[in-house]
């Protein structure tokens, strides 16, 4: 469905966010060295010749769509894909694009994913260009579950690269970590969250391992070269990292995230909590006016139809734009009951739900939410908002699934 067949786009959408909210920038980078055997990202490889024409393409989105919007921005996020395979002044050019269509101010978070490999990048050009988080993808710290994962780099990589871009003046750095993987025991998952932790990072990101539909790891799956994840054991992997980081100091946040005091990721917030963001790039995606849309996937099309469009379009669409959905009451409810309650300190809010959506949280949902209190899975604050229980973060998904 193209966008420009809507006439009024938010017309019969869902209690969004106020007009002028602050919305937060993803910028996708879909280029690669080697597609990694978990990922079911759009992502492609050996089309490095792509890359300066599809940043400038890039570029060119971000102003068509800016024309249709007085908004400011609070952060930008290069995500891939690698976004560090792009040279430091193609990154500076479209940040200055950014700061240009949005009103990015000196506080805004920006942040670049970057692989541990990458041992020519120019850490110093991409502070001075104005990226001022790093997020290193790290995953493990041992060689045998590295190479399972297809990552080119070592642990002695990720330890570089740390130096590096402490010695560059980044102040914010963030870890990824991969747990619940086939073959992984528990005291491997410790070791790489030790290693992790004695590099001081100021945030941490791990996620549970699932099998995607068309990943490599599928097709293993099916013809037997690997075993189905263990969730038991993912379940103690989780537990003993809760225990671990709240020991070292660490805040959590987000059920798959940890930060030091001040240090949670902005940029992610904005989704956690149903607020606008865009997205641009190839296989982007985008929540704003009550609409969610994606871009075309393959990076050949997204800079032809780009190139292609001569004027903006009706916010927040550009000529890539796949296909759109909107957003309607219920489901806006709904994803805000899911999303919020991913934010494990800050939960939802009573008195937010209400004046979002003009009726009261257990009105919609004091149905659902009573029998998951009975087992133990949410719990009512005194400061009046609803958050998963520990016992909870293990059971999200059967927690989400009612309110569906």
């Amino acid at each position: 469905m193209h966008p420009t067949s809507h006439s009024d786009p938010a017309a019969d959408a869902g209690s969004p966010p106020p007009d002028d909210a602050a919305l937060a920038l993803y910028l996708h980078i879909p280029f690669c060295h080697v597609h990694c055997t978990y990922c079911s990202f759009n992502v492609y490889t050996r089309r490095e010749r792509l890359i300066r024409p599809y940043m400038a393409a890039l570029r060119r989105e971000i102003a068509l769509v800016a024309a249709g919007t007085s908004r400011a921005a609070l952060s930008v996020y290069f995500g891939g894909g690698t976004p560090s395979l792009v040279p430091a002044d193609e990154i500076r050019a479209t940040l200055e694009a950014c700061g240009r269509a949005f009103a990015l101010t000196d506080k805004a978070e920006i942040t670049l994913e970057v692989n541990p490999e990458a041992a020519d990048l120019d850490l110093a050009g991409l502070r001075r260009a104005g990226v001022n988080r790093l997020s290193i993808g790290m995953q493990s710290a041992h060689e045998s579950e590295l190479k399972l994962y297809a990552r080119l780099h070592t642990q002695s990589d990720v330890e570089h690269m740390v130096r590096r871009a402490r010695a560059a003046g980044f102040d914010n750095l963030s870890l990824d970590l991969i747990y619940g993987a086939p073959r992984q025991t528990l005291r491997l998952w410790q070791e790489s969250l030790r290693a992790a932790l004695a590099l001081e990072p100021d945030h941490l990101s791990f996620y549970s391992l699932t099998i995607d539909e068309g990943t490599t790891f599928e097709r293993w799956l099916r013809s037997g070269r690997i075993p189905l994840p263990d969730p038991d054991l993912a379940a103690d992997m989780y537990e003993w990292a809760t225990d671990t980081l709240a020991a070292a100091g660490f805040e959590q946040y987000e059920i798959s995230n940890w930060a030091r005091p001040g240090k949670a990721s902005r940029h992610n917030m904005q989704y956690w909590r149903c607020r606008p963001y865009l997205g641009f790039g190839a296989g982007a995606h985008g929540y704003a006016a009550g609409i969610r849309y994606a871009t075309v996937l393959k990076p050949e099309d997204y800079i032809a139809r780009i190139e292609a469009q001569s004027a903006p379009g009706p916010f927040p669409f550009s000529a890539a734009v796949d296909w759109v959905e909107r957003i309607d009451r219920k489901t806006a409810m709904a994803e805000l009951m899911i999303m919020g309650l991913r934010l494990t300190g800050e939960g939802v809010s009573y008195t937010d739900f209400a004046r979002r959506f003009g009726i009261s949280l257990d009105s919609v949902y004091g149905p659902a939410i009573a029998p998951l209190k009975a087992a133990g899975l949410l719990a009512s604050d005194p400061d009046g908002r609803l958050r998963l229980t520990r016992r909870g973060r293990l059971l999200g998904n059967q927690v989400f699934m009612a309110f569906l």
